[in-house]
């Protein structure tokens, strides 16, 4: 679809939704949308309690959440406008992704330089035979990589082992590429050695969650596939993220979550721990209280903090965990501050929400009032001295990944109807971007 028929259909789209509003519901229309925000917002609020309380201000959250988007929906069936309603959404939801498909050419096309990488001679990976729920066994991945001519070590999950320091005996013995089958942070270790040693890094997508292979376009389905990188494949080099003298590949947090996530009895029982612990952590009862300075930003007390190998996309909540690009050369920095329910009900307005600050920084200070505080980095916990700097490394790392893989895919751009506009009633080689 060209991006004159998408404006255009964007168009078509968004007076369609506010046509059958007004047709079907008349001047009840602005009662109608009044009522869903409302809905919305009182969900939002009753979740802040249910998060930040306890006993019965927590029951009445838990009220609230369930009870405002069903009172919503048995107003619109007892008024008879609940197909309306659904219809009118639907109309707009596709114009909001008609728009979206629009302005993306406005963003530009951006990919990371590659460059074409030889066959590996002396390649080394190590697997991780527990993570992702047995990926490394059910995909036959170290079989597959011997087949290839890899030299593969399978960790034993019964005696703890230094994937670093096994990493850097294989290079000092002539291995002339690194690679991992297993989760983030265990990436982040091996890559840490190969961009010491300037040797190429293979990531393969056998953990669980597998974001730093997302962002690099690898298949997450299929980590079989991430081995043709060792024969056939292309380099980039992409940033990395520094905490003090570590490596992160993904993220660091700081705040109420790593809190939780260093007690001992989060792994054996996560919901219950977060339930008891975030009452105190988010109204700072507990926990150390965060100062944050991000270029020229300071934030005061944030109750949570992320900082990012990369920006995070913000522009829609399906870009939400995905970055973009890998080689900004800049970190990402998302700090939270919510106070009551009802700053904790803006938070719907997304990026300009009152307690979100979204900055991008090449050096965070994250300083706090205790000696020590816990960092989350790459779903580790660990404690770090006060302050932990943090700063970016620009294409520090060689990746060598598949030439063909399934790509990155870009995040939708901001909607905005004024250029929407400019688009549908553009014709001919203009509208087209020639």
């Amino acid at each position: 679809m060209s991006r004159r028929w998408a404006a255009r259909l964007a168009l078509t789209g968004g007076v369609a939704a506010v046509v059958v509003l007004l047709a079907f519901a008349g001047v009840r229309s602005l009662a109608l949308a009044a009522l869903g925000l409302a809905g919305l917002a009182v969900a939002a609020a009753g979740a802040w309690w249910v998060i930040a309380h306890r006993g019965p201000v927590r029951a009445l959250g838990v009220l609230l959440a369930v009870a405002a988007p069903v009172v919503v929906v048995v107003l619109y069936v007892t008024a008879g406008l609940l197909w309306v309603v659904v219809v009118s959404f639907a109309l707009w939801a596709l114009a909001v992704t008609a728009g979206r498909t629009a302005l993306r050419a406005d963003l530009g096309q951006v990919v990371t330089p590659e460059r074409p990488a030889p066959p590996a001679t002396r390649p080394f990976l190590i697997m991780n035979p527990r993570s992702g729920g047995g990926k490394v066994g059910k995909f036959r991945l170290a079989d597959r990589a011997r087949e290839m001519g890899a030299d593969v070590v399978v960790l034993d999950p019964a005696r703890p082992q230094d994937v670093a320091e096994l990493a850097r005996q294989a290079v000092h013995k002539g291995a002339d590429l690194l690679g991992v089958a297993g989760g983030d942070g265990t990436q982040a270790l091996v890559a840490a050695v190969a961009a010491q040693y300037d040797v190429p890094f293979v990531v393969i997508s056998a953990g669980t969650r597998n974001h730093f292979a997302m962002d690099l376009g690898l298949d997450r389905d299929d980590p079989s596939a991430c081995l043709d990188a060792l024969t056939e494949g292309v380099e980039l080099r992409v940033d990395l993220g520094v905490i003090g003298d570590r490596i992160f590949v993904n993220n660091a947090s700081f705040g109420a979550y790593a809190a939780v996530v260093e007690s001992p009895a989060y792994r054996d029982d996560k919901i219950r721990t977060t339930l008891q612990m975030l009452p105190d952590l988010l109204t700072h009862h507990s926990g150390p209280r965060l100062t944050v300075r991000a270029g020229n930003v300071t934030m005061n007390g944030p109750q949570a903090v992320l900082v990012s190998n990369n920006p995070y996309a913000m522009s829609d909540p399906a870009g939400l965990g995905r970055r973009d690009r890998l080689d900004s050369g800049v970190l990402g920095v998302l700090g939270v501050n919510v106070a009551n329910a009802a700053q904790a009900a803006l938070l719907l307005r997304g990026k300009n929400a009152p307690g979100l600050d979204v900055i991008k920084a090449r050096e965070v200070v994250v300083d706090a009032d205790p000696p020590v505080v816990q960092v989350g980095i790459d779903g580790e916990a660990v404690t770090l001295p006060a302050p932990v700097r943090c700063r970016i490394r620009p294409g520090a790392l060689r990746v060598r990944v598949p030439l063909n893989r399934p790509g990155v895919v870009p995040s939708a751009p901001p909607m905005n109807w004024r250029r929407v506009r400019q688009l549908a009633l553009t014709v001919g080689r203009a509208a087209a971007g020639q």
